[in-house]
Order: structure tokens, then C-alpha cells, then sequence
């Protein structure tokens, strides 16, 4: 087992890469990758996708601390698998994930910790059921770069004034929301920018949360296939973006 090193530990994130088992396993085990601009809901149609039996999460794991979120503590194994610097930094060194990224980093500091375990992706094959999970656009770059046969879907807002509704509904105060929104919409603008750059997106409008997790569970299950809604809910997607840019 090698020794922990915070210079070798950046070094194994920033040149990471996966196993050729874990290649073959993303290819004959496709997740389900779904990907939103804050507040979308993409969140909601993982909870609800996961309501079904055909579907299992992907929990991944983080060095991080848990935190409060809605007022409950994070649990070990059920949010994330939360683990040491140095418990990650083995698992990286034995090639365990899939991929592995750090966020929050500076300067010669490795900053928290994230990955999808090999595990994972093993446990939604021995029980039958198709992987899923919630992430970020970086991630599903990783992911397609080990198999085309990633399922990307990217949740959209119905327009921006309902987006920004929603969004606004999640802080204290109009001042924190203002306080936020600059941040958010550049955000949103580089996610959506990334998204319409590359084809292998299906957008999915979420007007009802219920609708939109019966159309990415239908998408989820015949697998990587376009149809017309597709290229209906690109133009979407497009539309947002230049409302987004137009008041930015």
C-alpha cells in the first residue's frame, strides 16, 4: 500500500486513468448520467427515478465532511461513502475508480476529494438494474470518454423567469439570492454552452417532476437512441441559454 503524499496525491488525480476492466464495465454497465443547471431538478428526478426497482444510485465517494442538508446530517453510505485523503488516495493508487476529481483545490493543496468507484457500477450489475446518478458536465466527459454508450441527460427549466423562481425559493432572502446569482448564471451559461457543444445530450424539460422522471426512465432504458423530442428539446435548451446570456 503506498505511503500517503499530498504532491503524489494531485499528481494521481490530474493524470487519473481508469482500468481497462473499468472501461470494459462502464461499456457492458452504462450509468445513466443526469445533469442540470442549478435548481433544473435533477436531484428530484434521481429521487424519483430511484423510486422505481429498475434503478440503482451510484453513491460516490468524497473526502470531504458530511453536512447538513435540509436539515439532516449526510450519512456514510447512503449520501456519499466518506473517506480519508489517505483511504482515497489508496483506492486511486489501486485503480478502484472509475473517475476521480478534486474541487476547492489551491496551490499545492488537494482540496476535496470525489469519485465513482468500480463497486458501484459492480453492484447495479449483480442486482440488475441500471446505474444512475447526478453530476457535473466534466464527469460526463469522463464517462463518454470510456464508452459512447453512457446515457447524458440534461435537465432544463421550463424558461428563465420559472428558473430563476425556483432557484430564489432556495435562499433566505432575496439579498442572498442577489448576492448568488452572478455566480449561478455563469454557471449555468458554461453548462449549457458545454451541453449544445457535443451531441450525445438528451434534454429533457422539466415542467413536472413526475413527467420528467417517466420520460428519463424511458430514455434510460432503451438506451442511447434519439428521437425527435430530442432535437425539440435541444432547441429549448438553446432558447435558455440566450435568455440567460441576454440578461447576464
Amino acid at each position: 500500500m503506498p505511503e500517503f503524499n499530498e504532491q503524489d496525491f494531485i499528481s494521481l488525480i490530474n493524470n487519473y486513468e481508469a482500468s481497462e476492466y473499468a472501461r470494459e464495465l462502464v461499456d457492458a454497465v452504462p450509468p445513466t448520467l443526469l445533469v442540470g443547471i442549478t435548481g433544473a431538478g435533477k436531484d428530484s428526478t434521481k429521487n424519483e427515478l430511484l423510486k422505481s426497482n429498475d434503478f440503482s444510485e451510484i453513491v460516490s465517494h468524497t473526502t470531504r465532511r458530511p453536512r447538513f442538508n435540509n436539515g439532516e446530517l449526510e450519512r456514510d453510505g447512503v449520501h456519499y461513502h466518506f473517506v480519508s485523503p489517505a483511504e482515497m488516495y489508496n483506492l486511486a493508487s489501486a485503480h478502484k475508480f472509475i473517475e476521480i476529481k478534486h474541487v476547492h483545490a489551491s496551490e499545492g493543496r488537494v482540496g476535496d476529494v470525489y469519485g465513482t468507484s468500480v463497486a458501484e457500477l459492480e453492484r447495479a450489475r449483480s442486482l440488475g438494474k441500471i446505474a444512475v446518478t447526478d453530476i457535473d458536465v466534466q464527469g460526463v466527459r469522463e464517462y463518454k470518454n470510456l464508452s459512447h454508450k453512457t446515457v447524458a441527460i440534461f435537465i432544463l427549466p421550463p424558461d428563465y423567469e420559472t428558473w430563476r423562481e425556483r432557484l430564489a425559493k432556495r435562499y433566505e432572502s432575496q439579498a442572498a439570492f442577489d448576492a448568488e446569482w452572478p455566480k449561478r448564471s455563469r454557471s449555468a451559461i458554461a453548462e449549457l454552452n458545454e451541453a449544445l457543444s457535443v451531441p450525445y445530450y438528451h434534454f429533457i424539460i422539466n415542467r413536472e417532476i413526475e413527467h420528467t422522471a417517466k420520460v428519463a426512465g424511458e430514455i434510460a432504458r432503451r438506451g442511447d437512441v434519439f428521437k425527435r423530442a430530442d432535437d425539440e428539446a435541444r432547441l429549448a435548451a438553446r432558447d435558455l441559454l440566450e435568455s440567460i446570456l441576454a440578461q447576464h
